[in-house]
C-alpha cells in the first residue's frame, strides 16, 4: 500500500486484500477454491481491506481466482483516494487499488469506500487501524465496497499498419443517475512525448436523449457515445493506423466524484515483403553468382534472415555456412524498414535439384516465411558455348594489348 508522507515522500507499506462476492461460473466448484481465514487475533498493525465487489462486478473478475492456478501473478498496489471536491477528513474513506493480471490480459482500477463497522457493545469499542485512524471489523479487517471501477480485458494490443484497432477500456459504478455526465479522455505516451487523442463528455438529458461533446485530435479515432453513456464501453477504435501510433494509451473515465484510468499498450505491426532476385540459378559456372533476398516494408526493426539449401538427397534442409552479407536497415516515410541479405554463390557446388532457401524471422509473421529457388540443369551445349566466349573473350584483349 502507497501513500504520501510528510515532505511528499511516497511510502510503501505491505497490505493484504480480500475480494469477496465474486460472481463464479456455473460449472466452477466453489470446493476447489481457497478461502481467506481472517487471522484469530486481530492486528491493529497490520493493513488488511476486505472488499465486496457484487455490485458493481469485476468484468472478468473469476480470471483472479484462477491465476494462482494458471502460473500467473496478480500485481496489486493500493493507495488512499480522496474523491474530487471532498476533504481528507471527509468520511467514508476511500482507497484506490491497481489490479493486473499477468501476460497482458484483465487489469482494472477499483475506488473502495469503506463500510460502517456494527459496533458489538459486548466487546466495547472497535479496534483502529494504527496507520490509517479507521476502525476495523471484529476480524480486524477495514470493510470495503466497490462503488466506481474502470478496467481492460487486453492491456496490450497489436494492430497492423493501415489496418484498424479497438483498444478496450469500460467502466462500472455502484449508482448512477440517467443524468449524470460521463467525461472520457483517451491520450497517447510515446517516447516521453503525450498528446491527446480524444476527449468527451455525454450524458442524457431530461428528455433522455442523448447529448455528447466530442474533441478529436487524432483523426480516425472514434467512441461510440451511446455505449458509452448506456454500457459503460469507453473502448476507442483507431482508424488507418500508423506507426506513430503505437505507444501507451490512457484511459480516463471520470463520473461524478470519482475518476479511473487504464494503461494499454498498443504494438504497430507489418509483416515483411519477401522476394529473391533471381527466378533460377543454372549450375553451369566457375564464376560465383549473386543471389539476393529482399525483406521490404515491414515493422517493428527485428527481421532475422538466413540461407539454406537442401540437396535432393537430403529430407531437412542445413543452414548455409556462408550467409553472405547484409545491407543497412532502410526507412521509409510510412516508418517501415527494409533490409537486403546478398549471398555469393558458387553454383557448380550445388548439384541441379538443389533448393536454395531465404528464410525471414519476423514479430509480425505467426511463422518464418520463406522464398526458395531450384539449382537448374544446364541447356545442352550451354557449358561449351561459355568455354568458347571466355576462349574468344581473351584472344580479343591479348591482340588489343599487343
Amino acid at each position: 500500500m502507497g501513500e504520501m508522507g510528510g515532505g511528499a515522500l511516497f511510502t510503501r507499506t505491505p497490505a493484504t486484500l480480500v475480494l469477496r462476492d465474486i460472481p463464479v461460473p456455473p460449472e466452477q466448484l466453489l470446493e476447489t477454491l481457497t478461502p481467506f481465514i481472517p487471522p484469530t487475533v486481530p492486528d491493529p498493525d497490520a493493513i488488511l481491506l476486505e472488499a465486496k465487489v457484487s455490485s458493481p462486478q469485476i468484468p472478468d473478475g473469476d480470471a483472479l481466482l484462477h491465476a494462482d492456478c494458471n502460473e500467473q501473478e496478480v500485481m496489486c498496489e493500493i493507495s488512499r483516494y480522496f474523491p474530487r471536491g471532498t476533504q481528507k477528513s471527509t468520511e467514508p474513506a476511500h482507497f484506490i487499488v491497481s489490479l493486473q493480471l499477468e501476460g497482458g490480459g484483465l487489469g482494472t482500477t477499483l475506488v473502495l469506500q469503506t463500510l460502517v463497522v456494527e459496533n458489538d457493545q459486548s466487546v466495547g469499542s472497535p479496534l483502529i487501524q494504527s496507520r490509517l485512524g479507521l476502525p476495523l471489523s471484529q476480524s480486524g479487517s477495514l470493510l470495503t465496497e466497490v462503488v466506481f471501477l474502470v478496467f481492460t480485458n487486453a492491456k496490450s494490443a497489436s494492430g497492423h499498419l493501415r489496418g484498424d484497432v479497438l483498444l478496450n477500456c469500460g467502466f462500472r459504478q455502484q449508482e448512477m443517475s440517467l443524468a449524470q455526465e460521463v467525461a472520457l479522455e483517451w491520450r497517447l505516451q510515446h517516447r516521453g512525448n503525450g498528446r491527446r487523442v480524444l476527449d468527451m463528455k455525454a450524458g442524457l438529458t431530461d428528455s433522455e436523449e442523448l447529448s455528447e461533446e466530442v474533441h478529436v485530435e487524432r483523426q480516425g479515432s472514434s467512441v461510440d457515445a451511446a455505449l458509452l453513456v448506456g454500457e459503460g464501453n469507453a473502448s476507442v477504435t483507431l482508424s488507418k493506423v500508423k506507426v506513430s501510433d503505437e505507444g501507451t494509451y490512457i484511459c480516463t473515465v471520470s463520473v461524478g466524484l470519482f475518476q479511473a484510468q487504464q494503461v494499454i499498450q498498443l504494438h504497430v505491426t507489418q509483416p515483411p515483403r519477401v522476394s529473391l532476385s533471381e527466378e533460377n540459378l543454372v549450375s553451369q559456372t566457375r564464376m560465383p553468382q549473386k543471389l539476393s533476398c529482399h525483406c521490404k516494408n515491414y515493422y517493428p526493426l527485428e527481421a532475422q534472415m538466413e540461407w539454406l539449401s537442401l540437396s535432393p538427397t537430403d529430407t531437412e534442409p542445413t543452414v548455409l555456412p556462408e550467409q553472405g552479407s547484409l545491407s543497412s536497415h532502410r526507412q521509409h516515410s510510412d516508418g517501415t524498414f527494409s533490409l537486403s541479405s546478398h549471398l555469393y554463390l558458387m553454383s557448380l557446388s550445388f548439384s541441379p535439384g538443389t533448393t536454395i532457401t531465404c528464410r525471414v524471422s519476423h514479430p509480425a509473421l505467426s511463422a518464418p516465411h520463406s522464398v526458395s529457388l531450384t539449382v537448374a540443369e544446364p541447356e545442352p551445349n550451354s557449358y561449351l558455348m561459355f568455354l568458347v566466349f571466355l576462349v574468344i573473350t581473351v584472344i580479343f584483349f591479348y591482340q588489343v594489348m599487343k
